[in-house]
């Protein structure tokens, strides 16, 4: 069992990422180094059934390494950086009482900020004013929406991409229930609800790399099946407009099945399109919060000493770990 100073708060590894930069080799390499066990911070990899569009990690590419929320919901059912916080702590607590370490691997930075520093308390949503926007995001487009949002709180608007449908609406719906700007309402609640102490590393790739990357996981995942994957999920009776569902991948998966104006190939290349546009958003949010340290993922040498500084481990305990294991290949 690992010791822990008096008052001194639980110890958290954190790797996060844009996608496709290669966190769960990374992740499950250090996990072997540090007898650690990993949980999912991507916000889609935690419903059931939905696995090539989110790249999720296969029991070959998990090594024997215990992953925790994996498959906890099914698609239609309700989840959030609120439930997800209290199923990671959990977890995260259960892992070290059983003398383990906890690595947060993932690249949904909400639910990594929700899990380290809390969730600000926002009214419930109401249904006649969700109801209006949808209404008005049916009929006009995203266009009109992000524009009112960009003009009433601008600050907020820039955290949000224009075709975000969920947060555009429930950013309008609070301002029109609280008469205040969620800009503020975050300021104010500051995210300081900490109940552990982290090691906040992300992973950095040149652009070029990276987008090649994601070009070539698009095609990966076609090949591995997604559109038989999607028109699975659709055949089980869940609707295409359920969150999950929008996700990129299987929202352009659905509209390739069910509207069949695209091709195959044009099909494919939305995806990728719209996956490096969210690898672009991943990296402005990583790069706002300076406590992250960017770290190439080959210099893996550094990531070690790092996480060996941060849990106070000598490199020679790392390093034994590290022959044994390769001795018992």
């Amino acid at each position: 069992m690992m010791g822990k100073k008096s008052g001194e708060l639980p110890k958290l590894i954190i790797i996060a990422g844009p996608t496709a930069s290669g966190k769960t080799g990374v992740s499950v390499e250090l996990a072997r180094l540090f007898d650690a066990e990993i949980i999912n911070a991507d916000s889609v990899q935690v419903y059931r059934g939905m696995d090539i569009g989110t790249a999720k990690p296969s029991l070959e590419e998990r090594k024997g390494i215990p992953h925790h929320l994996l498959d906890v919901v099914d698609p239609d059912e309700k989840y959030n950086a609120a439930i997800y916080r209290d199923m990671a702590s959990a977890a995260a607590l259960d892992i070290i009482r059983r003398g383990k370490r906890p690595i947060v691997v993932g690249g949904t930075g909400l639910y990594i900020k929700s899990l380290l520093g809390g969730l600000f308390q926002c009214p419930p949503s109401a249904p006649e004013i969700r109801e209006s926007l949808e209404r008005e995001w049916e009929t006009g487009g995203p266009r009109i929406l992000y524009e009112r949002l960009e003009q009433l709180d601008p600050q907020r608007a820039r955290k949000i991409h224009p075709n975000d449908r969920m947060r555009v609406i429930r950013a309008l719906e609070v301002i029109s229930l609280t008469n205040r700007l969620p800009s503020a309402l975050r300021r104010q609640h500051g995210f300081s609800d900490r109940s552990f102490s982290a090691l906040k590393l992300c992973l950095k790739r040149e652009r070029e790399e990276l987008y090649h990357r994601i070009n070539t996981r698009a095609i990966a995942m076609i090949d591995g099946g997604l559109l038989i994957e999607t028109e699975d999920l659709l055949g089980r009776g869940y609707s295409p407009r359920l969150k999950p569902l929008q996700a990129i991948g299987y929202k352009q998966a659905v509209e390739y099945l069910e509207e069949g104006h695209l091709s195959l190939e044009k099909t494919i290349e939305k995806i990728q399109r719209e996956t490096r546009r969210y690898a672009k958003r991943q990296c402005t949010w990583f790069r706002a919060d300076s406590d992250y340290t960017w770290v190439d993922p080959g210099q893996m040498g550094i990531l070690v000493r790092k996480i060996e500084t941060f849990l106070d481990v000598s490199h020679g305990t790392t390093q034994r770990r590290s022959d044994r294991r390769q001795r018992s290949r």
